[in-house]
């Protein structure tokens, strides 16, 4: 059989594909390589998220402020759309990984454009900022599918110790999460929006040195991807690649200096294909002959779960822009007497579910067999999420204009609920996802859960067009009982849910 290019370059490493030794222990009873990929997410989500929470505070703030001047629903509206190329680049991510690039430098690759995409982020200028943004876009489109990916193979299959790797990897996103818009919050809103931004380039520049350096720890290392092109069809894979981009790149240029694209024709196009792109998947999976009937009908039920990860992610992702805005403008920033920036409120959505995480996860095993069904988990997330809008209508009910300011804790209590049921709705979705996908697609089921992902930010880029344009308690409360609806009638299709899903438990 032909070797790909790449195979004959790298040096021989029969080790670079096999999980580490059943005794590597050296992190926490884990094998060494989990903390190099850990400490590569908590940097990623430290830049990812940190940049994210003071993003639609840069693009509504005044340009005397060194903002965009946007208008607030404009401003959450476009960095929702920011989001949903980010996933839909994720879904080409893992293929791009199998097929051409291999795990390793897929993450590498995506790491340093991340790293670039901030770096550019930094400049005080607008082009940079959305030049910015199209590198990070692409590159967590290259990092996020596959991180995960090399954490599953650092066990091997009846390794005991897989799930509670998984678990700590989890822990350490959320450590970024919380970590991250500390430092890029205070920066942002006391020396400057593009001084919070560097240091998310900062801070993904050290999460490639310790990946670099911790090489050597991991699995799947090798250059070549594992289930690589034909050299040929590779080379013409490639170049149809680069050819596509450059063409995209330069019609798109070409349509936005004649005023044909512009930004709200843009966030309307993402919209589109983050609505016909699940569409077109589920229509294949469907049809395809590749699945058999008995994984047809798993998948009806798992439609059911992508629609409440819509819901819930719609919810969710509001955390980083309108809840933004309104802690931004309506919210008091002293708890006990000390001043924060508003920014910060972001870091509490991942302080809860860092500290939640393992709670739940012991109520879990504690009830064994007694524990709800995935479907129900998921149900209830949903609710959760709905709730936490819907509290929100409280504090900004009864007042005769917008000035008014609310206690800290009602922001804090809706972050607690909405950590709460993303760490119910997340965990049971992904495990869910895994196995109702149908064995021909296996290898694509963070596909899937990327293009809810998506969808939910597609929706959001539509929705949020009208926050500021209708009162906040409309707004919240509107958009809290779509969601609630949503996880009661996922809930009460629980007896089809348990009876087709089986056997998910």
């Amino acid at each position: 059989m032909p070797r790909t290019t790449t195979d004959r370059d790298e040096p021989a490493d029969p080790e670079a594909d096999q999980p580490p030794p059943r005794d590597d222990h050296a992190f926490l009873g884990h094998p060494r390589g989990l903390a190099t990929l850990s400490g590569l997410e908590v940097w990623e989500r430290f830049s990812f998220l940190g940049m994210q929470a003071i993003l639609v505070l840069y693009f509504a703030d005044t340009a005397a402020n060194g903002g965009l001047g946007m208008a607030p629903g404009t401003a959450a509206s476009v960095s929702a759309a920011y989001g949903t190329m980010v996933y839909l680049v994720s879904v080409a991510g893992g293929w791009l990984a199998d097929r051409i690039l291999g795990s390793y430098r897929a993450v590498l690759w995506g790491g340093i454009l991340i790293a670039c995409g901030h770096y550019a982020m930094a400049v005080p200028t607008a082009a940079m900022t959305w030049a910015g943004l199209g590198l990070i876009s692409a590159g967590t489109g290259l990092l996020k599918p596959n991180v995960a990916t090399m954490v599953g193979k650092l066990y091997r299959t009846d390794d005991d110790r897989r799930d509670a790797g998984f678990a700590l990897y989890y822990m350490a996103i959320n450590i970024g999460a919380f970590a991250g818009p500390l430092v890029t919050g205070w920066l942002g809103e006391h020396e400057g929006w593009h001084w919070g931004f560097s240091a998310a380039a900062i801070g993904m520049t050290a999460g490639l040195v310790q990946y670099v350096l911790g090489r050597r720890h991991l699995a799947g290392r090798k250059h070549s991807a594992e289930y690589a092109l034909a050299p040929d069809a590779m080379r013409r894979t490639v170049w149809r690649i680069v050819g596509g981009c450059l063409a995209v790149g330069a019609i798109a240029t070409l349509l936005a200096v004649t005023g044909l694209l512009t930004m709200d024709r843009f966030v309307d196009l993402l919209t589109l294909v983050s609505v016909i792109a699940p569409i077109v998947y589920f229509v294949v999976m469907f049809r395809s002959p590749r699945v058999t009937p008995e994984e047809r009908g798993r998948l009806r039920p798992y439609v059911v779960l992508f629609l409440a990860s819509v819901a819930f992610n719609f919810i969710l992702f509001q955390a980083y822009s309108t809840m933004m805005l309104l802690a931004s403008t309506n919210a008091e920033s002293t708890i006990l007497g000390f001043d924060f920036p508003s920014s910060w409120y972001a870091s509490a959505l991942g302080a809860f579910e860092v500290a939640l995480a393992p709670v739940v996860a012991a109520l879990w095993a504690r009830m064994g067999h007694r524990q709800p069904h995935a479907s129900n988990k998921i149900a209830i997330g949903v609710i959760l999420g709905g709730l936490s809008f819907l509290l929100m209508v409280i504090p900004t009910s009864g007042h005769s204009g917008d000035a008014y300011r609310m206690a800290a804790w009602w922001i804090v209590g809706s972050y607690l609920l909405l950590g709460l049921g993303d760490v119910l709705l997340e965990t049971s979705g992904m495990s869910a996802t895994s196995k109702l996908a149908p064995r021909a697609f296996g290898s694509q089921t963070m596909a899937l859960w990327f293009l809810s992902l998506a969808l939910a930010n597609g929706i959001q880029a539509q929705v949020v067009k009208v926050y500021g344009q209708v009162s906040n308690p409309v707004y919240f409360g509107l958009n809290g009982a779509v969601a609630v609806a949503v996880g009661v009638a996922v809930m009460a299709m629980a007896p089809w849910l348990r009876r087709t899903m089986h056997p998910v438990h």
